[in-house]
């Protein structure tokens, strides 16, 4: 039961994403990407770390840093020059394809075994999420396809490092994830000056978007999403990440009147079904290896009394 609610608490950040582009296009001031990744990232780091009243030390300076570059500050920018060079569908196919970059590192810098029905589930999640999204309109592009799939990547390896650095002693999820958006915000700063310039003004609108997208859709939903690295694998919190092409397919047929076809319900349906195949899968592989670790320590304090009766 602690792990289903750890499960469904976890689940609201890439639901919480879902709603990015309902938000951007309704409420948020046009082409100002860069703009948008550091009004959602720094308030709330710094809103974050104040209330955690615990800074960095030692060195977890540079490890936040790295976190919150891979996180936050690489992977906003490289999100929003895929989905502005590409369909909003391919671009969200390229981001269904972060759970097989965790579940390749995650054996590889976790020791996570790479499980069959992991790899399915997260195959299986990418083929509904692009029955979901793709048109047949759909035009590629070369560097769109290449920050996409590195935006995967660098999210995927943050979530790894995450899982592989663990958190100091006594610090908890709340400071982390202060400590890691405030990181990135910084990082985006210079590229939002570079490529955009000076801030956009701000209407009643601009400013209930981006509060929204500050205290809601990052400082909450990066909490629920760190805290869940920190007490599940990070293959299984990488498998809710579908979630969030799902929750934006379902908002914009509520809230913006598109139609849904039945093949994109089917995609809607494969792509939930194997989400919730993958936490199946990855809660029998922790019991497994639960039971093997007591199986492990049960053989070692026999063979410790036989040893004290010889």
């Amino acid at each position: 039961m602690k792990r289903f609610a750890t499960v469904a608490l976890t689940a609201l950040a890439p639901v919480s994403w879902g709603s990015t582009y309902f938000v951007a296009s309704e409420l948020l001031p046009p082409d100002r990407p860069l703009f948008t990744g550091v009004m959602r990232a720094l308030p709330a780091g710094l809103l974050l770390t104040s209330l955690a009243r615990t800074l960095p030390k030692g060195q977890w300076w540079w490890k936040s840093a790295v976190l919150g570059t891979l996180n936050i500050g690489a992977f906003f920018p490289l999100l929003f020059l895929s989905a502005y060079r590409l369909p909003g569908g391919v671009a969200a196919v390229l981001g269904s394809a972060g759970p097989l970059f965790v579940v390749g590192l995650a054996a590889l810098l976790l020791g996570e075994r790479a499980r069959l029905r992991t790899v399915l589930s997260a195959v299986v999640a990418a083929l509904g999420v692009s029955m979901v999204v793709l048109t047949a309109e759909a035009e590629l592009d070369a560097l769109g396809i290449v920050a996409g799939l590195v935006s995967s990547a660098s999210m995927g390896a943050g979530t790894v490092m995450t899982k592989r650095w663990g958190r100091p002693e006594g610090v908890g999820p709340l400071a982390m994830t202060g400590w890691q958006l405030t990181a990135g915000g910084l990082v985006i700063i210079p590229v939002a000056v570079l490529v955009e310039g000076a801030p956009p003004a701000l209407d009643g609108n601009a400013l209930l978007g981006y509060g929204y997208m500050m205290l809601i859709n990052t400082g909450i939903a990066y909490w629920l999403w760190f805290r869940g690295i920190g007490q599940l694998s990070a293959t299984s919190v990488t498998l809710l990440g579908p979630l969030s092409p799902l929750t934006a397919a379902v908002i914009g047929w509520a809230a913006l009147g598109q139609a849904l076809s039945p093949v994109q319900l089917t995609g809607m349906a494969l792509a939930f079904g194997a989400t919730v195949a993958g936490q199946l899968a990855a809660a029998h592989a922790t019991r497994t290896f639960t039971s093997a670790e007591q199986s492990d320590q049960n053989i070692s304090m026999d063979l410790t009394v036989e040893r004290v009766r010889r």
